[in-house]
């Protein structure tokens, strides 16, 4: 697979080079705009570069132009050269020369962070039997430099009779790093192309080296003058094809490669590595392209960039990663068509960063994999005709449904007063889905009651609302519901539970409430939960109540009576603060209820005896109410329907006697001062319970007393 991959980047390159030169498209940019690209023969890609603000530090390529054709050279980077000629091997030097050439570079493979550069090959030769010549290389790469021999990439050769190259980090040094040998002692068991020791030997290169030289442990040749040279270099591993006739001769091996031979450098950019995940990188980050990533460098400090997969191009340059077009390289190219498959039952369509292969109409299967096949025998498609038939069938009827439930949906809204409230300003009509969405399809219900349930949604993550759906209707109410949903919706107060908007599209309107955090007074008093509550606490609930009817009494444009005040109809928020709910629009939507008389609505437990005789509302039927309310908030005993007032009143004239006998109220200690507030509170609940409607007071009356008792307990304290 790695050798079908190679073969299509090469043809890739190929076909980039016939669309340049015929004139089609202008090849990708490999280097900065304005910078030079080639030398010679040689692409020059950044961060590679020949001229100032056209390269990485440490990427410097300079272009010698007096060779036909001129010849690329890294800037950093050297290799030393030593030449000797010795009358004997004990003989003093007769003539030395030491020289430095820069390095070669030979092409650059930016996926895989690598440089091909020529590389001398070393010599030790002896011509006569009194004298011989060495020829000697060391490759410097600066510390500074961005570059490091190939450990992976490159092996330490050696050529010969009898011959020890050797790896040293310089050309003095007295100690090797890894050798091999070849102690040929008959040239038939030479073998062409093996380098396993006989006639040639391979050691793999150290990693991560900056210094390196090729030397011998010098041995006497012992057939001097058919095959006087040994010869060592770091080559590119596969590279060399050793051949038998290459240990004859003087100097054979520099005379076949007279610019040497190629050996790989890694690269990396800068010394950080690749930013971690979620870190935005650094100003110097050199991947700049899109459809690229970062790679941490393996054989040093740094990292190099890399095109994703399907990508092709330079990672290091602004729109340098193109997208592969998989399917044209197929139409050029045959030989990719195993790189890139896609059988003649698919059809070849590309993609950023991919390619996809579906089959042809009538088919199933994937091109890829080359598993095309017929969908469906004429059996399959009879009954998938019928079937589909049966489906057309089905949608139209379902469309015929649909229609029929809009049309439905539009008288709902228009006998539930829609057009008349549309014009109203201060109420928000929602859409029957909206509500759906809202609710989550009504999932979290809130409670349920003799009139329906109640749902928590949400008009956004920030605004809870309480959703209410009634079970039943009073048809002769219909008409007059739009003028009290315009009215209730006016109404605003703290105390009072405000009514945001309703739904007209359903047989039965469903209305939405600001939502009230800490449920009911019922379920503080009485639940399985029950919180308990000081005395002030309990005072300053009963007061806002109050308050609450009040305002809806005689502070509103027309008088509201409430009807069905109870515990589990006064909310508390996450303050203990009491709103007013339910009252109004509830008895015009539903009644006739198992718990409610069949001429009257509201809960038995707190019903005005008077209004359940003559079927009249009126505001002291809420008085009333609320006074079995305030002896609930007071004892913390609930009131059962069967004379409530009798029994309340007569508990109530025990009540205080008992306190002042236990002297324990709430939890704690009961001073003087509360048990003369009780009273005004037994009081108060006394005359809202008197059977004589005229006598009962005002809620207006009842609030101003109620707050005159909080007035006096805080100058007491």
């Amino acid at each position: 697979m790695v050798g079908k991959i190679a073969v299509a980047v090469m043809l890739i390159l190929a076909a980039a080079n016939n669309i340049a030169v015929h004139g089609e498209q202008a090849p990708p940019a490999i280097t900065l705009p304005g910078c030079p690209d080639k030398c010679g023969d040689v692409s020059i890609p950044y961060p590679f570069g020949m001229a100032p603000g056209c390269f990485l530090d440490g990427f410097e390529v300079s272009c010698n132009r007096t060779f036909d054709p001129p010849r690329a050279f890294l800037a950093r980077g050297s290799q030393q050269n030593d030449e000797g000629y010795y009358l004997s091997y004990e003989a003093a030097v007769t003539s030395t020369n030491y020289w430095s050439l820069p390095v070669e570079l030979v092409d650059v493979t930016l996926s895989r962070g690598e440089a091909r550069a020529y590389g001398a090959v070393v010599t030790d030769c002896t011509p006569t039997n009194e004298s011989y010549h060495v020829y000697r290389r060391q490759l410097t790469m600066l510390d500074s430099s961005p570059f490091v021999l190939s450990s992976s990439r490159n092996v330490l050769t050696g050529v010969g009779w009898n011959v020890q190259a050797q790896l040293t980090k310089s050309l003095y040094s007295s100690g090797y790093m890894l050798s091999c040998a070849s102690l040929l002692q008959f040239p038939e068991t030479a073998a062409s192309g093996s380098c396993s020791g006989m006639g040639c030997c391979e050691a793999n290169v150290t990693a991560g080296l900056r210094y390196s030289s090729v030397t011998f442990a010098h041995k006497n040749n012992s057939f001097w003058s058919p095959n006087p040279c040994s010869y060592g270099m770091v080559v590119e591993k596969n590279w060399y094809n050793f051949s038998k006739d290459d240990i004859y001769g003087n100097q054979t091996l520099p005379r076949k490669f007279p610019r040497g031979v190629p050996f790989v450098l890694d690269f990396a950019v800068g010394n950080a590595s690749c930013p971690a995940q979620g870190q935005p990188p650094l100003d110097s980050y050199a991947c700049r392209s899109g459809n690229s990533s970062c790679v941490n460098a393996t054989s040093s400090a740094g990292y190099i960039c890399k095109c994703w997969d399907h990508y092709d191009g330079n990672p290091y340059i602004p729109g340098g990663c193109q997208d592969i077009d998989e399917c044209d390289l197929r139409t050029k190219f045959p030989e990719l068509r195993d790189v890139y498959p896609c059988s003649d039952d698919g059809i070849c369509k590309n993609t950023p960063g991919d390619y996809e292969c579906p089959c042809k109409p009538g088919m199933k299967g994937d091109g890829k994999a080359g598993t095309c096949t017929e969908k469906f025998p004429l059996v399959a498609r009879v009954i998938v005709g019928t079937v589909g038939g049966l489906l057309v069938l089905a949608t139209l009827v379902f469309v015929f449904l649909l229609r029929k439930e809009k049309q439905k949906m539009k008288e709902f809204f228009i006998r539930n007063g829609g057009p008349i409230l549309e014009n109203a300003k201060s109420i928000k009509i929602f859409k029957k889905e909206e509500l759906k969405r809202m609710t989550r399809t009504y999932s979290h219900v809130l409670g349920n009651g003799a009139f329906g349930m109640v749902y928590k949604g949400f008009l956004d993550e920030q605004h809870p609302v309480a959703v209410k759906k009634s079970m039943k209707v009073d048809k002769t109410q219909k008409d007059q519901f739009a003028n009290e949903v315009i009215i209730q919706s006016q109404v605003i107060h703290k105390n009072i539970v405000r009514l945001i908007g309703c739904c007209l599209e359903v047989d039965v309107p469903i209305l939405v409430y600001e939502f009230v955090s800490n449920g009911s007074l019922q379920d503080i008093l009485h639940g399985e939960n029950k919180v308990p509550l000081t005395l002030d606490k309990r005072l300053a609930i009963a007061t806002e109540s109050a308050e609450g009817l009040a305002y809806m009494h005689s502070k509103t444009s027309t008088s509201i009576q409430h009807g069905d005040v109870k515990p589990a109809n006064i909310l508390l928020d996450d303050q203990f603060n009491p709103k007013i709910s339910d009252f109004g629009i509830s008895r015009l939507i539903a009644r006739d209820v198992a718990e409610h008389t069949n001429d009257v609505i509201g809960d038995n437990n707190y019903m005005d005896p008077v209004y359940r005789e003559t079927g009249l509302l009126t505001n002291k039927s809420d008085v009333y109410s609320f006074g079995l309310v305030l002896f609930e908030i007071i004892t913390g005993k609930k009131v059962v329907y069967g004379g409530a007032s009798s029994f309340v009143k007569s508990y109530l004239d025990t009540y205080l006697t008992e306190i002042r006998a236990n002297k324990v109220l709430f939890d704690k200690e009961t001073g003087e001062k509360d048990i003369e507030h009780l009273h005004c509170l037994i009081e108060i609940s006394k005359e809202c319970l008197d059977n004589n409607v005229d006598k009962r007071p005002e809620m207006t009356d009842i609030a101003e007393r109620l707050q005159g008792i909080i007035r006096a307990r805080r100058f007491l304290n």
